[in-house]
């Protein structure tokens, strides 16, 4: 996996308090694609991901780190790590914000290839959020010109990002995540027809859902979440279309 982005959206800062989490994710993929023309031999099977969601009068800050670790006899440790960080800027009571963001990391791809880089992106646009009264159900929605400057065919992109979070049955499960929607030409990604030069499209899903233990009686200090992402991509993880579960844990801070 390659991005988790599920902060808390706000109408108003003042009444949302900042949280971070930490969370650990069995992937399925390697197991579940084994076929010779769609194999994601190299896949990770774990993952770490710390996150940190922190709101200010001005708005609110974001970032996630995802640690890979190698899933192959003899990888030791994290062979890949990824990031990304926003800032929300709004000076207005109206629920628009400048959207400011920065993704980017590190890879070892497979036998042979050794270290690769993901291309830094800047990205920046406006973001639309909503909320209840109560901040259980929350909606946002970004447009965002993409600036990728290794990105040899078009540097110039756009992103489109959609997130959310739903609390529900007093709060023991959450519903969560967000859906991207961007350009970016990956010549890796060949489908094979002649003069083909990999994809400009990419979409990628991943909603999550959590039972929260802290909703038990007598447990209300332990903040351990137990759950599942299900990455829904086309043209992200290879090319075409794949769907991915995980089996997770998360404590929050």
């Amino acid at each position: 996996m390659k991005r988790f982005i599920i902060p808390v959206l706000l109408l108003g800062s003042a009444g949302v308090s900042a949280a971070q989490n930490l969370q650990l994710h069995y992937d399925f993929g390697k197991a579940l694609y084994r076929s010779e023309d769609r194999s994601l031999e190299y896949r990770p099977q774990l993952t770490t991901t710390v996150e940190m969601f922190r709101p200010d009068r001005w708005g609110s800050t974001f970032f996630f780190v995802d640690m890979n670790y190698g899933s192959r006899p003899g990888d030791r440790g994290v062979l890949g790590a990824y990031w990304e960080i926003y800032r929300n800027l709004r000076f207005w009571d109206i629920p628009v914000s400048v959207h400011l963001e920065y993704n980017g990391g590190l890879d070892i791809q497979g036998p042979g290839s050794g270290t690769g880089a993901y291309d830094d992106a800047w990205l920046a646009g406006a973001d639309w959020s909503v909320a209840s009264s109560d901040y259980s159900r929350t909606l946002s929605l970004a447009v965002m010109y993409k600036a990728i400057p290794g990105n040899l065919k078009n540097p110039h992109n756009f992103q489109i990002t959609a997130a959310w979070n739903v609390w529900f049955w007093q709060k023991r499960f959450l519903f969560c995540g967000f859906a991207d929607f961007w350009m970016e030409n990956r010549p890796w990604q060949i489908t094979g027809r002649s003069g083909n030069d990999g994809t400009d499209f990419i979409f990628l899903a991943e909603p999550q859902l959590w039972y929260n233990f802290n909703t038990i009686k007598g447990l209300e200090q332990f903040n351990l979440s137990a759950g599942s992402e299900v990455e829904i991509s086309s043209n992200f993880v290879s090319a075409g279309f794949f769907v991915i579960p995980t089996l997770a844990l998360k404590w929050t801070f």
